[in-house]
């Protein structure tokens, strides 16, 4: 955040920026190897070098409830260990819903943020936790990227925010999403966190610039309560998200499974980046992909979840391909980083996945006035491989895949080495094409996606 007095212009805090990512990018690399081993419990992970920012001075509708997701005739189940190795369920069995809701003395109508937050806690997607983190645990959390007791990493705190001055201690809170009754959570913890804190440490800035920051600073409650969560229904969306158990069964049992993370529709492309990766070094013979969009609240300008789920289900159905199975997660993206990196590959492996793709930037995010990239390209890659060991996951780097007039999509590398013609479009020309009615290249996007994201324009 500027300080009062100081008057920077977007050109200025530009120009340091630079100079702040110029001056550690000859050091990053050498401190993510040694992240936590060198630095005990995991303070050296959130701190200046793997994140330049840190040390800114700036500081068609599916049926609701009907799974469509795609699986396949052979899968059996995934033998991954979930994250503490037990995988959680907080759901109370049907006989005993009514008695739960008629123990609770307040209600909350959940924001679509927290709705994500809740059923990824009844279904086991943050195995371990068993609930809204507390103060102390999200302290830890925040300053350590660990659960305080078991040491296990955790890249970002999970909390219930509220603007309510009179829930205690105790309380029994009945929270409903869009009328529909969810869960209880029991109060066990009520406090003012410090947010600018928890900017700093979880999204290396403190600056409203930054996304993660202003949603916690302007759409977060004053108060944050943590407490143990009884889970009652799941939160009705216009397309299925199934859980860590249904996806699990799945998915081919002792194979690796390559997670591919993304919030925006697959082009051609992507689709090239994650088969490719399933004949990486580290990926077994018989591996499959579990393709797995994010489809809770991402950025503004982003293209809706529901929108994304039908582009999804259009290109799968069109390739068919038996290594690909496809799911929907609903999460909300906090555009952290590094750190949301690794609570990707946590929430991954608790779906059981064995691989996560990691990109370029993965998770990054600009500045809202200037543009400028709050994270080096290959911050999120540095520690998601610093970390994979601990985590019981292995990282498939993201190749920088191109097209060619020559031989069609290659390396980027074996394109330069061999002299090829490289085509380029950008993410903006290729909306402004869309808008316009121009034709898209099909080199570029599925023409399938193509027409139905024009169909929901």
């Amino acid at each position: 955040n500027q300080r009062e007095g100081n008057d920077f212009s977007p050109h200025t805090m530009s120009a340091i920026r630079r100079s702040l990512r110029a001056g550690f990018s000859a050091v990053r690399r050498t401190v993510a190897v040694d992240t936590v081993g060198a630095a005990g419990p995991g303070r050296a992970i959130v701190a200046g070098a793997l994140r330049t920012q840190t040390l800114s001075p700036f500081a068609n509708i599916a049926r609701p409830g009907v799974s469509t997701f795609h699986s396949s005739s052979v899968a059996a189940a995934s033998t991954q260990p979930p994250h503490g190795g037990e995988l959680v369920n907080l759901m109370v069995a049907d006989s005993d819903k009514a008695k739960v809701v008629a123990s609770a003395n307040r209600t909350l109508e959940l924001s679509h943020r927290n709705a994500c937050d809740v059923e990824l806690l009844v279904n086991g997607g943050f195995s371990p936790l068993k609930g809204f983190m507390d103060e102390s645990t999200y302290t830890h959390c925040v300053t350590e990227m660990r659960l305080p007791e078991s040491n296990l990493l955790f890249g970002m705190p999970i909390v219930l925010d509220t603007n309510c001055p009179d829930t205690k201690i105790g309380d029994k809170i009945l929270l409903k999403y869009q009328g529909e009754d969810v869960a209880v959570v029991t109060v066990n913890s009520k406090w003012k966190p410090n947010k600018p804190l928890e900017a700093k440490m979880c999204y290396g800035t403190s600056s409203i610039e930054h996304p993660g920051v202003s949603m916690i600073a302007g759409e977060r409650g004053q108060w944050y309560i943590g407490g143990g969560v009884e889970g009652l229904n799941v939160p009705k969306r216009p397309f299925p998200c199934p859980d860590p158990a249904q996806v699990r069964a799945m998915l081919p049992e002792g194979k690796d499974v390559v997670a591919f993370q993304c919030r925006n529709p697959i082009h051609r492309a992507h689709y090239e980046l994650f088969t490719r990766a399933l004949h990486a070094e580290n990926v077994g013979e018989g591996a499959v992909a579990l393709v797995h969009p994010t489809m809770g609240p991402t950025q503004d300008d982003d293209i809706s979840g529901l929108v994304r789920y039908h582009t999804y289900e259009t290109l799968a159905a069109e390739v068919n391909n038996p290594q690909i199975r496809w799911a929907y997660l609903p999460y909300s993206m906090h555009m952290a980083g590094p750190r949301e990196a690794i609570q990707h590959m946590i929430i991954r492996k608790n779906f059981g996945c064995t691989h996560f793709i990691i990109g370029r930037d993965m998770a990054g995010s600009k500045s809202s006035i200037d543009g400028e990239d709050f994270y080096g390209a290959y911050d999120a890659q540095d520690l998601a491989k610093a970390n994979a060991a601990e985590l019981g996951m292995q990282t498939v780097p993201s190749l920088n895949v191109v097209y060619t007039e020559e031989e069609g999509y290659v390396t980027a590398d074996v394109a330069e080495k061999k002299g090829f013609a490289v085509k380029k479009l950008s993410g903006t020309k290729f909306r402004k094409m869309l808008r316009g009615g121009e034709d898209i290249p099909e080199w570029f996007a599925f023409k399938s996606v193509v027409k139905v994201l024009r169909e929901h324009q």
